[in-house]
């Protein structure tokens, strides 16, 4: 069992920045696909940025091409997601999850999720 705690919400003015952390815990055995997704209020659950455990193949979505970055720090097991130039649009609750051995095309398919911490911007 893989247990994800969010951190580093809360409240920001457009073009700020903010930096997320996800702590990972439990049996982290093997290879992990770590994800930072979000969602909005009457809004589906999106995936902003995805990287695998060895540092690979990092992903974003393309509105958060060039201002997100995803990272993750192994000797803490900790997943970050660096945020900047936040748009009132980025405001939503903020989830990490994992998924074993691969990346799942769909994100209902990952196996491990955090209980998400919310971002606000304000215009």
């Amino acid at each position: 069992q893989v247990q994800l705690v969010e951190s580093g919400g809360g409240s920001v003015q457009a073009g700020g920045s903010l930096r997320l952390s996800c702590a990972a815990s439990g049996n982290m055995f093997g290879y992990y696909c770590m994800g930072w997704f979000r969602q909005a209020p009457g809004k589906e659950r999106e995936m902003v940025a995805r990287i695998y455990s060895s540092g690979a193949h990092p992903w974003y979505a393309d509105s958060m091409k060039g201002r997100f970055s995803i990272s993750q720090d192994r000797a803490k097991n900790t997943l970050y997601l660096q945020m900047t130039s936040l748009k009132p649009e980025d405001t939503a609750m903020y989830y990490c999850a994992a998924h074993q051995w691969y990346c799942p095309t769909y994100i209902q398919n990952f196996t491990y999720w955090g209980q998400g911490t919310q971002i606000t911007v304000s215009s």
